[in-house]
């Protein structure tokens, strides 16, 4: 797994947010987030910050924004915790999670009961990208 810092990806970040849980980029139209290893990820210590700021940044509900995991790290994720980020009235376009590993299928399960839309899989961060891009160049 790569980080979006070695990737050419990079040159394109709009804004870079570094917290003590791990990094957030700021793209046009996306965010891509890279948590630490061993973090159990939950909306009151991680999600909500994130979101502040990524709103703050934007401006935006986050209604047009496709949010992308890049799982270069291991980690849980509190999964019931999406009902917390629904219930603040934040909404997503779509929701990506990027890992090469085969054991986050059960935890990919678990995030689908509690995410209001589709989660989609990804094994590398270019093939996400190359996702957006393609339904960015359909749009226009």
């Amino acid at each position: 797994m790569v980080s979006v810092k070695e990737t050419d990806l990079y040159s394109e970040v709009l804004k870079e947010i570094n917290y003590s849980f791990g990094t957030v980029y700021i793209f046009n139209g996306y965010v891509i987030s890279e948590i630490n290893k061993g973090l159990s990820f939950n909306w009151k210590d991680h999600g909500k910050v994130i979101v502040d700021d990524v709103v703050c940044f934007l401006g935006t509900d986050g209604s047009e924004l496709i949010y992308i995991s890049n799982r270069i790290n291991s980690y849980s994720v509190v999964a019931s915790d999406w009902l917390k980020y629904f219930k603040n009235s934040y909404s997503l376009k779509e929701y990506y999670i990027v890992s090469e590993t085969k054991t986050s299928k059960l935890g990919l399960m678990v995030e689908n009961l509690f995410f209001n839309n589709k989660i989609k899989k990804f094994n590398s961060l270019h093939a996400a990208i190359n996702w957006i891009k393609k339904g960015i160049d359909e749009m226009s």
